[in-house]
């Protein structure tokens, strides 16, 4: 409950302007519906992933409704809502699925600092929750039973990238973060394997989302001459490092995760500045497994290229699919109890097969690197 009373401040004003809002819920007849939620940033500057992997819930729900009822008597629907990446507004949002006796699981959120305060809220109700974006290792040990994620964590992402910049020799390392759950998690989780592994760490710095000159930060990282800045963040802020980084012709590799790994960082950065990069992924490549094929021609038919977290909140999805056709009811604790006995689930990106913390144990890490305008697949780790 502190968790939830931290982030659920909201003036009368702002109840006022939402009542409105919560009594649609049950206004009109969803007799005969069953809901999945999804939140992400849905608006700014991290829209773009957002909207892909809502997207990817969207495609999943469809193509269950074209097979005919889920369960006798019920449809599916898709529910989505703008969490703008605020711990606040992911609060407002968990509890606008809370109260609608229609929704029975969340596919989502994104950022880790979004999922934290609203897992609680998820948890008291008893709604599943399965993020495929949010990596994060502490939001499993909260002890929350109806918590679940499909993508690696931070301590498997951070160890990868170390490895990796291991390998190519790179071991002068300075390291950024956005000062968020997600950032300064994956970014710790890279210096203690980087440490580990003997790099030189030459300093750890923070900074804020949204802001937009950190050519200060620059100057003295720069100083410093590493190899690589390895960034944990978003790709609004990894592109603004970047061009800063060119303009006072400091010559660095940069290195990021899965906050990264989306074409949007190139076309932000620009293709010239943006070659040489790498980032890692907390998935396989959907381009390349076999068995995504059918997804990702379905997909782009009608969403355009698959975004970063489109596969695995398609999982997410239809692994939540499955366990409401389990439980043959629009039941939040029978479609939770199907979820926990859910065994190994064969999706697209491959098995899924939580542990008694709801983390999948099939954790697999791709690197990519910006060659010639594009992300081009380097290799994974398992």
């Amino acid at each position: 409950m502190k968790i939830i009373m931290k982030y659920l401040r909201v003036s009368t004003k702002s109840l006022l302007w939402a009542l409105p809002l919560l009594m649609m819920v049950g206004c009109a007849d969803e007799s005969n519906i069953i809901k999945i939620g999804c939140s992400a940033p849905l608006t700014g500057d991290q829209a773009k992933i957002g909207g892909d992997l809502c997207n990817g819930v969207k495609l999943a729900v469809m193509e269950a409704n074209a097979k005919g009822e889920i369960i006798p008597g019920f449809q599916l629907k898709a529910f989505s809502l703008d969490d703008q990446h605020n711990p606040t507004q992911a609060v407002n949002v968990a509890s606008r699925f809370a109260a609608d006796p229609a929704l029975v699981g969340v596919v989502g959120h994104l950022n880790s600092s979004a999922t934290k305060p609203a897992s609680a809220i998820y948890n008291e109700a008893g709604i599943v929750q399965i993020t495929p974006a949010s990596t994060n290792p502490d939001l499993s040990r909260q002890g929350f039973k109806t918590f679940f994620r499909t993508c690696a964590t931070d301590d498997v992402q951070g160890p990868a990238a170390a490895e990796f910049l291991s390998k190519l020799g790179k071991r002068r390392v300075y390291i950024v973060d956005d000062k968020t759950t997600y950032g300064k998690g994956l970014a710790d989780e890279f210096e203690k394997a980087a440490r580990e592994l003997g790099f030189e760490v030459l300093g750890h710095s923070g900074l804020t989302q949204g802001d937009k000159d950190f050519s200060p930060l620059l100057t003295t990282i720069k100083a410093k001459n590493p190899d690589v800045i390895f960034f944990g963040g978003i790709y609004p802020e990894a592109a603004l490092l970047i061009r800063q980084a060119d303009a006072q012709g400091f010559k660095v590799t940069f290195m990021g995760g899965d906050g990264m790994a989306d074409p949007i960082l190139i076309r932000l950065a620009t293709p010239k500045l943006a070659e040489g990069t790498y980032a890692t992924q907390v998935g396989l490549d959907t381009e390349k497994i076999p068995a995504a094929q059918a997804f990702v021609k379905n997909y782009e038919k009608n969403y355009g290229d698959v975004g970063l977290y489109s596969g695995l909140a398609y999982d997410a999805t239809n692994l939540l699919i499955e366990a409401i056709q389990n439980a043959g009811a629009r039941s939040r604790a029978d479609v939770l109890k199907a979820v926990q006995n859910m065994g190994d689930f064969q999706g697209i990106t491959g098995t899924i097969s939580f542990d008694e913390r709801g983390d999948n144990k099939n954790s697999v890490i791709s690197v990519y690197r910006v060659t010639d305008g594009k992300l081009e697949f380097i290799e994974t780790v398992s």
